[in-house]
């Protein structure tokens, strides 16, 4: 789940609570659309990805849908995402428990981080830079 998803199964159930009530997800059609765990799924799997490790095709494949579902699934949830932004996305205030915690960890991982607290998602490295080693060969 959380190689393909990105995600583990607990946040997954918790993204999925907070947008399920969204407009985007009714219609009037005669056609239904997918349940939206699948459209998260879907989205999650893609952003989750990049480079050669990830196209549309392979996803079509893998949950058994057009490539056009996965363009409209993908949609779908950035809208809904982007609708609540605020609610996903926030920095916490300096002084916060959050930002006590983040600094914590970051002393006893790397203390060369000490006032790093937005690079704690539990990798060593930059993830908002390509790495010069290995340049546009591994990002591509």
């Amino acid at each position: 789940f959380h190689q393909k998803l990105c995600v583990y199964p607990e946040v997954f159930d918790d993204i999925l609570n907070c947008i399920s009530d969204s407009p985007i997800f009714k219609n009037n059609s005669n056609n239904r659309q997918l349940p939206i765990a699948l459209q998260l799924a879907i989205f999650l799997n893609l952003a989750g990805h990049y480079g050669n490790a990830i196209a549309n095709e392979y996803v079509c494949q893998w949950a058994g849908i057009s490539i056009g579902s996965v363009t409209n699934c993908t949609n779908c949830i950035m809208i809904t995402l982007l609708e609540r932004h605020d609610d996903f996305i926030f920095f916490p205030s300096l002084n916060s428990t959050d930002a006590a915690r983040a600094r914590e960890y970051i002393s006893k991982i790397c203390p060369q981080w000490h006032n790093g607290i937005f690079a704690t998602n539990g990798s060593m490295i930059n993830l908002c830079n390509k790495l010069g080693l290995y340049r546009d060969t591994f990002f591509n």
